[in-house]
């Protein structure tokens, strides 16, 4: 097997997004949410405990949820509001909270509206190399989250990378979400963190997508929540700039995603762990 080359190392750029700063020597920025926006209230439920915990110096939130999971299991499952419901439900929990906001986006027409409101743009894994869906995320002029497809290299981001960052100057960060290991199944090449970081691009790990069961759940996608903190801890350890959850008062009640999701009452003490870890590692690093 070829080993993943890493002959070069990039300068990491540091992505500014609006009074956060994402890169080395940051507090950790941490992207968190619902999976798929339900509800004004529950919006402003989570928004609300996520402005509590980042009240901590240690911690920069940014709230993310999506207005249209287009890619479903099942045709019969459930999407999401749609895009103007969701972009109103977001400047919502903006105006509610102080928080960022944060959304993914599906096709090149949704990068302009979604960039009017959004502070960060993401990009999803199936679509990492849709090069028109990048142009038109990078064009904004927001900064842009891609995850690294679960059938990539970590060195073939570096291409992804350039074509972002050959179509506008907000920023790019890439994201760790699992790698497909046979039917059903993803695995976390943690060698991928400092690769991607190689690129000079701040890495954020997908603590939660990474424990999901493609399709374990017949018509829809299965998960272990149990391994999100396990997964969290070691992608702290090895240096990741950034962590993002999926986190609700109820997951079992949540259109999608359920099974990997950190129940909401429990998060700031997961957090609280992660971070905690992260002050010995900068230590170590000192």
């Amino acid at each position: 097997m070829a080993r993943e080359p890493m002959t070069e190392t990039a300068e990491i750029q540091p992505v500014r997004i609006r009074d956060y700063v994402c890169g080395p020597g940051e507090p950790l920025l941490v992207i968190a949410g619902p999976c798929v926006l339900q509800s004004r209230e529950l919006a402003l439920e989570i928004g609300e405990e996520l402005a509590r915990i980042n009240q901590r110096p240690d911690v920069q939130v940014i709230f993310k949820a999506s207005f249209d999971k287009a890619n479903r299991t099942s045709l019969a499952s459930k999407r999401g509001p749609g895009i103007e419901q969701g972009l109103g439900l977001l400047e919502a929990v903006r105006a509610n909270t102080g928080l960022p906001v944060t959304t993914d986006i599906h096709l090149p027409e949704q990068a302009a509206p979604v960039g009017e409101v959004c502070d960060l743009l993401q990009i999803p894994a199936f679509l990492a190399r849709q090069t028109d869906l990048l142009v038109a995320a990078a064009g904004t002029g927001r900064p842009v989250n891609v995850k690294k497809g679960q059938f990539m290299s970590p060195g073939d981001m570096r291409y992804v990378v350039d074509k972002l960052r050959g179509s506008g100057d907000g920023g790019v960060m890439a994201c760790e979400r699992g790698t497909f290991f046979g039917y059903g199944r993803l695995v976390n090449d943690m060698q991928s963190i400092p690769i991607m970081r190689s690129l000079g691009v701040p890495v954020v790990f997908d603590a939660t997508h990474s424990v999901q069961q493609p399709g374990g759940l017949g018509g829809a996608t299965g998960g272990n929540r149990e391994m999100v903190e396990p997964l969290a801890r070691a992608a702290v350890a090895i240096g990741c700039d950034a962590l993002f959850f999926e986190t609700h008062p109820d997951p079992k009640t949540s259109p999608s995603d359920g099974p990997n999701m950190i129940p909401l009452d429990q998060f700031a003490g997961t957090l609280d762990r992660l971070l905690r870890l992260r002050e010995t590692v900068d230590g170590l690093d000192g």
